[in-house]
């Protein structure tokens, strides 16, 4: 069986690390793919991936992408599900990034500065717990 994906686009937004009860870190991040046809009205639409990112791919994407930054992920579909606090199903697909290539060019010194770079890996009591189902 093959699972395999690769896909360029723009992050929505800053990535944000996070760190699991065991100390690995991990990002969720949201990549906007475009679409290769125009819908009846002549513009491009973007489908919206979500990618969880882990460990130093998480750490570098934090401290080297921003918002609108282009972004290379190959990696493979996962879907899972679990019950929400409303008693729910909730299904989720997501793509888990075995690699991700920086596409864009280098922010400017002046603007940038990696987020996190002083402390790669925050003490436990730091460190927000993420929640698996």
């Amino acid at each position: 069986m093959i699972n395999q994906v690769t896909l360029v686009g723009r992050l929505t937004r800053d990535p944000e690390l996070k760190w699991t009860p065991d100390g690995k870190a991990v990002s969720n991040v949201t990549l906007a793919v475009n679409r290769h046809y125009k819908n009846q009205h002549g513009e491009i639409e973007a489908d919206f991936v979500h990618c969880t990112l882990w460990n130093k791919t998480a750490e570098n994407t934090v401290n080297y992408c921003r918002k609108g930054s282009v972004i290379g992920v190959t990696g493979r579909i996962q879907t899972r599900n679990y019950e929400n606090q409303e008693g729910r199903r909730v299904y989720v697909t997501e793509v888990v990034a075995e690699g991700v290539r920086f596409l864009s060019s280098k922010p400017q010194k002046e603007s940038f500065e990696p987020k996190g770079s002083e402390h790669p890996t925050p003490p436990a009591e730091e460190r927000e717990e993420l929640p698996f189902a």
